[in-house]
């Protein structure tokens, strides 16, 4: 058994998955959780530090995605305070990571991703690639291809929980980050994996 911290989720999706397989898994966000089970309402930045095993991070969007390109030149202060975010994640003290986002400008401030995926290489028949920056982690191997390439994500139509629906995880995706990497098992020496410090790359 693990303890595994998902960041950033209210949905419990990814929390549930892991928790079906046995793990001390909790899930933190601003807003409260969608589904009962253990979560952490607040800053997950103030808890990076409680002994994780394993890190599955859902860092906001909004202000990284390249689909939102056309407005980066009137919230330069917001995309800063993003992406010292996720290099906060990234850079957390936790032996297994994952973080995921969209498309997004991290590719050049950051580095390119280790692996982007497909929700159709995990039983759902629809596109939206998300990329994946792992540490201590293999690449996540599909489960399930099937057939079709609906953009539902890009074609959902505006109303109040938008956002919110956006940023589920697929079930079929959080079935295999549980599964696979679940399988690890607990590290067997924290405190002897090598922590990785790479440093955002200025300009984009």
């Amino acid at each position: 058994m693990m303890r595994v911290l998902v960041a950033c989720e209210f949905s419990g999706i990814v929390r549930d998955a892991f928790s079906d397989n046995g793990h001390d898994v909790w899930s933190c966000d601003l807003l409260d959780t969608d589904a009962p089970g253990n979560h952490i309402t607040g800053d997950v930045l103030s808890v990076l530090d409680d002994g994780w095993d394993l890190m599955i991070a859902h860092p906001p969007c909004t202000h990284l995605s390249v689909s939102g390109a056309r407005w980066f030149k009137y919230k330069q202060a917001e995309q800063a305070e993003a992406i010292e975010f996720f290099m906060a994640l990234v850079n957390a003290p936790i032996p297994m990571i994952a973080v995921e986002n969209p498309i997004s400008i991290m590719s050049t401030r950051y580095r390119k991703p280790d692996q982007i995926i497909q929700p159709w290489q995990f039983g759902h028949g629809e596109t939206k690639a998300t990329c994946l920056w792992l540490k201590g982690l293999p690449l996540l191997e599909p489960t399930d291809i099937v057939s079709g390439r609906e953009q539902r994500i890009h074609k959902m139509p505006p109303s109040a929980d938008r956002a919110k629906l956006r940023s589920m995880t697929y079930p079929g995706i959080a079935r295999a980050m549980a599964d696979q990497w679940g399988a690890r098992g607990k590290p067997p020496d924290q405190h002897a994996c090598s922590v990785n410090n790479p440093k955002v790359v200025e300009g984009a």
